[in-house]
C-alpha cells in the first residue's frame, strides 16, 4: 500500500476541496474525520477517530510530508471543542516532522472600520469566536517559531461554492431559489460590498501552500476577487445564470435572526458575528496572487459553475 504524502483532517465542503485540488496533482492523499466514511473514490483512505486525541492523530498523519487542518466543529460548540481538535493535529505534524497547512477564516481581525482585511491587520476582534481565532492562530505561529513545527496559514472569507450548504450565506438559501424562481434570502444588508471566497479556491489555495518553499511561517489570504460586489450583485448574477427574468431577494431582519435563535443553537452563534454584513467587507488577497501565483477563479464562472452542482442535486 503507498503511504500517503498527505494528510487532510476534515472531510467537510473545505477539506473535500483541498483533497481534490491535492488528486488533481496525482498526490496520495489520506482524509481523517470522525466516522471513518466520506463520499470519495474506493480507493482514497479514510481514518474515523477522535481528532482532539494526539495518539490518534500522530497514527493517522504516520508517512505524511504535509498535514491539513481542515476541521470545523459545529458551530455552538467552537469554544469547547476548536482549541483541542487544532492542538491534536498540530501534535500530529510536529510528532512526524509534517508541514502543517492550517484553514482559518478572518474572524479575529474584528470590524473593518472602512479598511481592507490584509494578512497584517491587528487581531482586534470583539466577539468570542474571533478573540477564539485570534488565540488559535498565535499558538500556530508560535509553534512555527519556536522551530517545533513549519506551519502555513490560509485565511478566507465567507465562503460559497460546492458544498457549501447552508453554512454558506450564498448556499442553500440563494441557489435553489435561484433554479425555480422563488425568493431568496440572504443575512445581512444585501448592498454592502461583500468578499466571498469560492471553495474550490480554498482548497487550490491551501494545497499551494502545502508545496510551496515560501509559504511557511506566514499568513495567506485564500484567492478572492479583486472586483468586490455586493451580494444582491452576486446574486444577480447567480439568477442571469439561472435563465430567470427577475431577481427575488429578501434581507433576514435581525429581530428574525434574534427570534429564530431562541430555538436554534447555530443561528443564536450567528448573531455576534453580523457586523461582517453590516458594513463593507472586503479580504484583500493580493499577497497570495503576487508572491505565490494563485489567482480567484472569475467571479462568473465560479457561481456558474456552483450553479450547476445545485442543478444536479
Amino acid at each position: 500500500m503507498t503511504i500517503p504524502q498527505h494528510v487532510v483532517f476534515g472531510t467537510g465542503a473545505i477539506g473535500l476541496a483541498t483533497f481534490e485540488a491535492l488528486r488533481r496533482r496525482g498526490e496520495t492523499v489520506r482524509l481523517v474525520n470522525r466516522s471513518g466514511h466520506a463520499r470519495v473514490p474506493g480507493d482514497v483512505e479514510v481514518i474515523g477517530g477522535d481528532a482532539s486525541d494526539p495518539a490518534f492523530t500522530t497514527a493517522a498523519a504516520q508517512g505524511a510530508r504535509v498535514v491539513y487542518q481542515a476541521l470545523n466543529p459545529p458551530y455552538p460548540e467552537w469554544t469547547a471543542l476548536f482549541p483541542g481538535l487544532q492542538a491534536g493535529v498540530l501534535a500530529a505534524a510536529e510528532a512526524t516532522d509534517a508541514r502543517l497547512v492550517s484553514m482559518e477564516n478572518v474572524y479575529m481581525y474584528g470590524r473593518p472600520a472602512g479598511r481592507s482585511l490584509t494578512e497584517d491587520r491587528a487581531y482586534d476582534a470583539h466577539t468570542k469566536k474571533g478573540q477564539l481565532r485570534g488565540r488559535m492562530a498565535r499558538g500556530l505561529l508560535a509553534a512555527h517559531q519556536a522551530g517545533r513545527v513549519q506551519v502555513a496559514i490560509g485565511r478566507a472569507s465567507d465562503y460559497f461554492g460546492p458544498r457549501g450548504g447552508a453554512q454558506s450565506n450564498l448556499g442553500d438559501r440563494v441557489f435553489p431559489a435561484a433554479l425555480t424562481g422563488k425568493t431568496a434570502t440572504v443575512l445581512g444588508d444585501p448592498d454592502q460590498p461583500h468578499t466571498y471566497t469560492y471553495i474550490p479556491d480554498i482548497g487550490e489555495g491551501l494545497a499551494v501552500l502545502g508545496e510551496h518553499p515560501d509559504a511557511c511561517g506566514q499568513v495567506w489570504h485564500l484567492p478572492n476577487d479583486a472586483n468586490t460586489r455586493t451580494t444582491r450583485q452576486l446574486v444577480d448574477i447567480v439568477y442571469r445564470h439561472a435563465g430567470q427574468p427577475r431577481v427575488r431577494l429578501r434581507a433576514l431582519p435581525p429581530l428574525v435572526l434574534r427570534v429564530l435563535g431562541l430555538v436554534n443553537p447555530t443561528v443564536r452563534e450567528l448573531g455576534e458575528m453580523q457586523y461582517q454584513f453590516e458594513e463593507t467587507f472586503i479580504v484583500d488577497s493580493s499577497k497570495m496572487a503576487t508572491k505565490l501565483g494563485v489567482h480567484a477563479t472569475p467571479i462568473d464562472q465560479a457561481l456558474d459553475d456552483t450553479l450547476t452542482t445545485y442543478r444536479r442535486g
